[in-house]
């Protein structure tokens, strides 16, 4: 058993900017951070266009950033949570610069802001076109530098341990507390008991679930999973973001993201023959928000019976644009494309779901002692769809807060014996075809029913075959020991289960969900 006073699962923007603040408020106590690889690998890292900041009040305004926020989100955002996100913004972006992140300035020393679709004002902090990575690296090496923060490589979080795993304890089924979280070391193959007074969620997405995705392979949904098998409230997984512009590479996994601020930076979308069709479905054309043009893109491949549109970046000036976007076009520049001659074939992508965790102003979710952050949680900040650059703010800004509701607390906890992981009589799988061949067809079925636009049918379709992969996975995971691919799959499982569930029971379009028996124009 390993016991700690703060456990923190995920090592991307939520999960260490907390861990850094609990270490540095607390010297003498003990902060866990697991991750199920390296220190390094998460959706942060991946995340190119910037953090959405007002800075400039002469032409921007917080009511600005809320409005934009508000229309983004399809009138499903909370109000109170857009307006306390987007007024802390400021501190902490101030936050980020003073742990060493460094963003692009202008000539004039100030922050260089660009805009992105759905923004109303140029308000994006960024750091050329590889901003999550730099803030990345800015955490994990003021991390590293705190002495009371053991980070767990390859270290799988696989089940929270609560009341559930406790045999012969009566409780409350609505007062539910979390002790920890059951690891499996994936050097030893052993699953390790790590005892927490307080544990925190900071697990990322689930792009893994679909065929075509931007997020990295480790996004498989497996705090939501953990979270809904512990009976915490999980809500809107029907409201996934499809980023428009993916560089389309077939049997490409993780598809490389062509940042939303290439757009910004007046980039068309067009057909082969160089026409733009996006201002036929918004006034805003390429900068409407990103369901309105991930919508566009799947309604015109649609029609004209193609597998891509394409992005035109030649008419923009070189020079500027490799100040901004140079990771971009080396990327192309590989592939054979050379973006001041030659149109970019890109395709949407799953790229953010909105739903996730439920949570409280603090990031509290629905069980005691468990919080969650970032992509994984449901904050009401994107309602039904998320405005670009929404994202690493909302992290750092709930981290923040679950940060001040530790504080506040600061509770022990009374520690009930927890029994050892039991895998007894279970025998090492030898055949990953069977898991591996399970998670193709979860992800092709994902991709093919519950995708961009989804139709009753097509959700009751993904409902019934779904059950047989779900039927298959526990069955084999009741008789093998854990491995990472079967804990991945059983996770992806239940993530799409609770995404076509949700999806049934959504019965209006909005954002990220479109159901055409639900439009009243068909």
């Amino acid at each position: 058993m390993r016991h700690s006073d703060y456990l923190i699962i995920g090592s991307g923007i939520a999960g260490l900017s907390l861990s850094i603040k609990l270490a540095e408020k607390y010297p003498e106590k003990k902060i866990t951070v697991v991750t199920k690889t390296s220190e390094e690998e998460s959706n942060t890292r991946y995340a190119q266009g910037g953090i959405a900041v007002v800075l400039d009040m002469v032409t921007d305004s917080f009511d600005k950033h809320i409005e934009d926020t508000l229309r983004a989100g399809g009138g499903l955002s909370d109000p109170e949570v857009v307006k306390m996100v987007v007024q802390e913004a400021p501190n902490r972006l101030k936050e980020m610069i003073e742990w060493g992140a460094a963003f692009d300035t202008n000539p004039s020393g100030k922050l260089d802001l660009g805009k992105e679709g759905g923004h109303s004002e140029k308000r994006i902090v960024h750091h050329k076109d590889i901003t999550g990575y730099e803030m990345a690296q800015a955490l994990i090496q003021r991390n590293d530098e705190l002495k009371n923060v053991t980070v767990y490589e390859h270290f799988f979080a696989v089940e929270l341990i609560t009341e559930h795993h406790l045999p012969h304890r009566e409780y409350d089924k609505n007062n539910i507390n979390c002790y920890g979280a059951y690891v499996f070391n994936r050097k030893t193959l052993e699953v390790e008991i790590f005892e927490a007074d307080y544990s925190i969620l900071a697990t990322g997405g689930i792009g893994q679930v679909y065929q075509y995705t931007t997020n990295p392979k480790v996004a498989t949904g497996d705090g939501i999973a953990m979270a809904y098998r512990a009976k915490a409230q999980v809500q809107d997984l029907e409201f996934v973001q499809f980023h428009p512009t993916a560089l389309y590479e077939p049997r490409k996994s993780p598809a490389f993201l062509i940042s939303e601020a290439v757009r910004g930076f007046g980039a068309h979308l067009v057909h082969s023959d160089g026409e733009r069709f996006v201002f036929k479905y918004d006034e805003r054309g390429e900068l409407a928000s990103r369901d309105i043009v991930a919508r566009a893109i799947d309604a015109e491949m649609k029609i004209k019976g193609v597998e891509h549109v394409f992005l035109d970046c030649t008419h923009l000036d070189k020079e500027e644009f490799l100040k901004h976007f140079p990771n971009i076009y080396e990327k192309c520049l590989s592939t054979g494309i050379d973006l001041f001659k030659d149109y970019i074939p890109v395709v949407p992508a799953a790229h953010y779901v909105a739903g996730g965790i439920k949570v409280d102003l603090n990031g509290q979710t629905t069980i005691n002692r468990l919080y969650a952050s970032g992509e994984v949680s449901r904050t009401g900040l994107h309602g039904a769809n998320r405005l670009a650059s929404n994202s690493l703010l909302e992290a750092l800004v709930y981290s923040h807060h679950i940060f001040l509701d530790i504080v506040n607390r600061d509770m022990r906890t009374d520690f009930p014996e927890i029994p050892e992981w039991n895998d007894d009589g279970m025998v090492y799988q030898r055949e990953l075809a069977l898991i591996n061949h399970s998670r193709h067809e979860l992800r092709q079925l994902m991709s093919n029913y519950v995708a961009i636009v989804r139709s009753d049918i097509r959700l009751e379709r993904a409902l019934k075959r779904l059950k047989l992969i779900w039927e298959e996975t526990e069955e084999l995971y009741e008789k093998s020991k854990l491995s990472v691919p079967l804990c991945e799959l059983r996770n992806l499982v239940g993530v799409a289960y609770l995404m076509i569930k949700q999806s049934k029971a959504q019965k209006s379009n909005a954002g990220g969900f479109y159901n055409i028996d639900l439009d009243s124009d068909v």
